[in-house]
């Protein structure tokens, strides 16, 4: 992890990306592949039930070159600044 100043840019790239909706109850990521959104409720429980998510690392490996490091720093912060945005209703 070399450049944690590349890394928070990628942080910040992740999180204008992801969309929430919170009178559908609704969130979409934008490394998945489909449309298909997650229930708000459901995304605490499933990030944290998988070390990580396999369309995640795909994703921040294709489109921005990380390490396995990098890639956990990055999901770790994600999903902080998710669970944050969802527990704030912002």
């Amino acid at each position: 992890m070399n450049d944690k100043k590349y890394l928070d840019k990628v942080i910040e790239h992740l999180i204008r990306r992801t969309k929430v909706d919170y009178d559908k109850g609704e969130i979409i990521f934008p490394f998945t592949t489909s449309a298909t959104p997650f229930g708000l409720s459901s995304f605490i429980y499933f990030y944290r039930s998988l070390p990580f998510s396999l369309p995640f690392v795909k994703y921040c490996n294709s489109q921005f070159g990380l390490t396995e490091d990098e890639v956990e720093y990055v999901y770790r912060r994600y999903v902080k600044i998710i669970e944050d945005k969802i527990e704030d209703g912002q």
